[in-house]
């Protein structure tokens, strides 16, 4: 058995098994394992396995037992003399002495280089060679051979430090780009078709109906070369990586310019907004903003131009070329120009003036023109907002297609003429036609009251005009007072400019409504001054101590006047022997007065009659001259004039 065992030997390898160890089978049949050891746990169970108490002599031949045995029995007897010591029982013992050992013979290597590098403690002279043969063409070809490639070394690095520089420009310009890419994208619409980028200037969005599409393209423009000398200075803008192209209809500059044409009243709008290339860094930001103000004009005059013909005035408007004329008021007409120049760059707008051009013949206003050109394009873009969103609070569910007067119709009750009348919307020219009407009689009402104020200088007349108005919708507010008395009296009246009327709101209360003829309200103002003198003279009297006899604002006596009517008060002196008549007309230069007194020189007294007065009753009245009184307007005269009657004619 051996030998066949022998002769037909399996070499049989035994592996420790691959699965862990089974920790605990549970009552299911489920078999839990052990864990596996860690790195650390698997070295400590090998260590754990080694005999750290077999020394360095226990491999030696069996033969040296015995002198081992001798050699222990004198190293026992020794040991026996000197003094007990313990055996380290750290297993790692061995593994540092050896360590050590290592570290002691690598310290000795160091001392002994170090030795030898110094030259303190060894010198080595160096052995004197052969001096080679001195070949000068030798020489000289050998260092051109190293000169060369010394500079083949140079030039490699130089080449190399190009193309890092021109890379990193390259992704510079392409960081700027991308950079000022973001920025146009912020404020302009902008979509990538194939390799090529377009934007869009027009309001379709908006619900624009102009046939322009506005659309533009944006390239990366070329990187600009810049030499050794040629540097940017920190005032200069760095050149911009975007180029953007405009179509040809969009370029230059245009503008809408209002002109009201009348014999009476000159109004020309010339003055233009324009951008300033200079305020922004990137060129095609003005660029973009006049190519869309251009775009911008040309679909208000094309939606203004189209509302013309649709609507049916009383005097029709008329549409001629780039012109729109309407008429606002008889003799006064609205003139809508569209003026374009395809100038190169941007320049400043400057108005076209021609011999022959109705534009040359009128006189400026600028604040006028201007509230009309702002309100033109408020309107449209008013329309285009209105039709992007619809204004809050509106309904989550419901369509936004009402408006919010429209979903407030069934809660409110609505009948069907206030829902036919909102239906009706006005179109952007009836609205400025309006706003247009307003600036016209608006400033016909400033010219009205400013001519009166230059031309009577007593009593004073101060207007306050609201800063805060409408379009269609202006309110002045007018005082007329006596330069130092007043406290004593004031008449304020209150003007409402509308469209084509104007309502007055006069102190007593009483409401007049006027047409827009300057010459109504010049009538009104004048009365108003009459009233205030009679007033006035009044108020002093009472604080003179006089009497007011009677008075009357619509006077039936003495010459007709041309306009309206006189107004008069009697005054009787505290004494009752003097009575003053004052007569005050709209078309007067000054008050008129009368003076009458008692006893009559010309008649003898009646001994019949107790009461003197009664031969007062036929007393004639002699007229004042006033201007030989002393006094720098009416009352500072009718007050001297009565103090001095009261003094001098007082009875004993």
């Amino acid at each position: 058995m051996d030998d066949l065992f022998s002769n037909n030997s399996v070499n049989v390898s035994v592996e420790a098994p691959a699965e862990n160890l089974i920790q605990e089978i549970a009552y299911d049949g489920q078999e839990v394992y052990q864990l596996p050891l860690t790195l650390s746990e698997n070295l400590t169970k090998q260590a754990h396995k080694i005999d750290w108490m077999k020394g360095d002599d226990d491999d030696e031949d069996i033969e040296d037992i015995p002198s081992v045995t001798s050699a222990t029995e004198k190293d026992a007897e020794e040991d026996s003399k000197k003094p007990d010591f313990q055996a380290s029982s750290w297993p790692w013992d061995s593994v540092r002495n050896k360590l050590r050992s290592a570290l002691t013979e690598v310290c000795v290597l160091a001392d002994v280089i170090t030795v030898a590098k110094d030259k303190r403690y060894m010198v080595l002279d160096p052995v004197q060679q052969d001096q080679p043969d001195q070949r000068q063409l030798a020489q000289l070809f050998s260092k051109k051979r190293g000169l060369t490639a010394a500079a083949n070394i140079l030039l490699h690095g130089a080449e190399r430090l190009k193309i890092s520089q021109s890379d990193t420009a390259r992704a510079k310009s392409n960081q700027d780009f991308h950079l000022e890419l973001l920025r146009l994208r912020q404020n302009w619409t902008l979509k990538k078709i194939g390799n090529s980028i377009l934007g869009d200037l027009s309001y379709k969005s908006a619900g624009s109906r102009f046939y322009h599409t506005g659309i533009f393209e944006v390239t990366k423009s070329e990187e600009p070369v810049l030499g050794s000398s040629e540097t940017i200075s920190e005032n200069q803008h760095k050149p911009s990586m975007i180029k953007v192209t405009i179509p040809t209809e969009l370029g230059g500059t245009a503008y809408i310019q209002d002109i009201l044409c009348t014999t009476n009243l000159n109004l020309v709008h010339a003055s233009l907004t324009h951008s300033d290339p200079s305020r922004d860094a990137n060129p095609w930001t003005s660029k973009l903003e006049a190519a869309q103000n251009v775009l911008f004009c040309k679909e208000l005059f094309s939606h203004l131009a189209r509302e013309a013909v649709q609507l049916q005035a009383a005097i029709p408007h008329m549409v001629v070329g780039n012109q729109i004329t309407a008429s606002l008021f008889p003799g006064i007409q609205l003139s809508i120009h569209f003026q374009s120049s395809h100038s190169v760059g941007i320049e400043k707008r400057q108005p076209v003036s021609n011999s022959t051009s109705p534009i040359a013949k009128v006189d400026h206003n600028f604040i006028s023109s201007d509230i009309l050109e702002h309100s033109l394009h408020q309107l449209l873009r008013q329309v285009h907002l209105n039709n992007v969103g619809q204004p809050v609070p509106h309904p989550s569910s419901a369509p936004l297609g009402p408006t919010k007067r429209r979903r407030l119709a069934g809660p409110h009750a609505y009948d069907r003429d206030e829902l036919l009348l909102m239906t009706k919307n006005e179109n952007i020219l009836e609205q400025i036609i309006r706003q247009g009407q307003h600036v016209v009689l608006r400033l016909r009402t400033m010219f009205v009251i400013d001519s009166i104020a230059r031309e009577i200088r007593d009593p004073l007349i101060i207007s306050h005009w609201n800063v805060l108005n409408s379009p269609t919708l202006s309110c002045v507010k007018i005082i007329i007072m006596t330069h130092g008395y007043d406290t004593l009296q004031r008449t304020a009246l209150v003007v409402h400019v509308g469209e084509k009327t104007l309502k007055c709101i006069c102190r007593d209360g009483r409401v007049l409504q006027m047409s827009y003829e300057p010459q109504e309200l010049r009538d009104l103002i004048l009365c108003q001054i009459s009233q205030h003198q009679i007033n006035a003279v009044q108020s002093l009297a009472r604080f003179l101590g006089w009497h007011v006899v009677s008075s009357s604002a619509h006077l039936g006596l003495g010459p007709v006047e041309p306009l309206g009517n006189a107004s008069s008060c009697i005054l009787s002196s505290p004494s009752g022997n003097r009575v003053l008549s004052v007569r005050c007309g709209p078309q007067a230069a000054q008050p008129q007065v009368y003076l009458s007194s008692f006893p009559r020189p010309d008649i003898e007294k009646n001994k019949v009659l107790k009461d003197v007065r009664w031969e007062q009753l036929n007393a004639s009245y002699e007229e004042v001259r006033l201007e030989k009184i002393e006094g720098r307007n009416f009352l500072s005269r009718m007050e001297l004039l009565m103090a001095s009657l009261t003094y001098l004619l007082s009875p004993n």
